[in-house]
Formats: C-alpha cells, sequence, structure tokens
C-alpha cells in the first residue's frame, strides 16, 4: 500500500518527450511541400501535351529531377507521418498497433525508394 496521493503516483508517467518532434516534423514536411506541389503543378501544366521524349528531356534535368527527388521524399515521408498518427490513435489493440506502424513505414520507405530510383534511372541513363 502506497502513501502517495493520486497525483503524486501519477507524475512522472506523462509523456515519453517525442511528441513535438513527430508534431514539428508533419508541420515542416506540410510547409515544404507547398512550393514544392505549386512547381510540380506549374510544372505539369507547362509539359502538358508533350511526347514521351519531350518529358524524359524534362526530367532527365538535373534542377527538376532533383525538384522531384525533394517532392517524393516529402511527400512520402509526410504521408508516414500522418498514417502513424491514425494507427496510434485508431488501433487499440497493442498487439496489432506496433506491426501496422512498422508495416505501414516499411511501405512508405519501400514506394518513396521506388519513386526516387525511377527518377533516378531516367536523369542518368534518359529512359
Amino acid at each position: 500500500m502506497s502513501m502517495r496521493s493520486p497525483l503524486g503516483r501519477i507524475r512522472g508517467l506523462g509523456s515519453a518527450k517525442d511528441g513535438t518532434g513527430h508534431w514539428w516534423a508533419q508541420r515542416v514536411t506540410a510547409i515544404a511541400l507547398v512550393p514544392l506541389v505549386v512547381w510540380f503543378v506549374v510544372s505539369v501544366i507547362g509539359i502538358a501535351g508533350a511526347g514521351y521524349l519531350e518529358f524524359i528531356a524534362w526530367l532527365s534535368s538535373p534542377s527538376v529531377a532533383a525538384m522531384m527527388i525533394l517532392l517524393i521524399v516529402a511527400t512520402f515521408h509526410h504521408a508516414q507521418l500522418g498514417l502513424q498518427v491514425v494507427i496510434e490513435d485508431y488501433v487499440h489493440d497493442e498487439a496489432m498497433k506496433i506491426p501496422a506502424i512498422l508495416v505501414m513505414k516499411a511501405v512508405a520507405i519501400l514506394l518513396g525508394l521506388i519513386g526516387v530510383l525511377a527518377v533516378l534511372k531516367i536523369a542518368v541513363g534518359g529512359a
């Protein structure tokens, strides 16, 4: 039997002190995505109607390839952060929560890596 008050028993059992880093990462990726998405939309409108070879030439440009890679990385990282919050909030079975987060992160990394490698293949190889 403890002689501590209810408040004394719960002190120190609060936050794991990692929530703010996650919150900031979501905000930073969201802010980074604003100009990247605007650039992407304007670029796609500008290249609309072009053929395959024109598209390959456009994506082969180092600045365009770099911007596309930044867009892919920021998009998948932002999506992974948001989906992690959804899983943490709505999956109540602790035995399912961690595997669900790990699978979601693995899928995000895999899809992001596929996107980056595709851009690099076009940018370096030309097709």
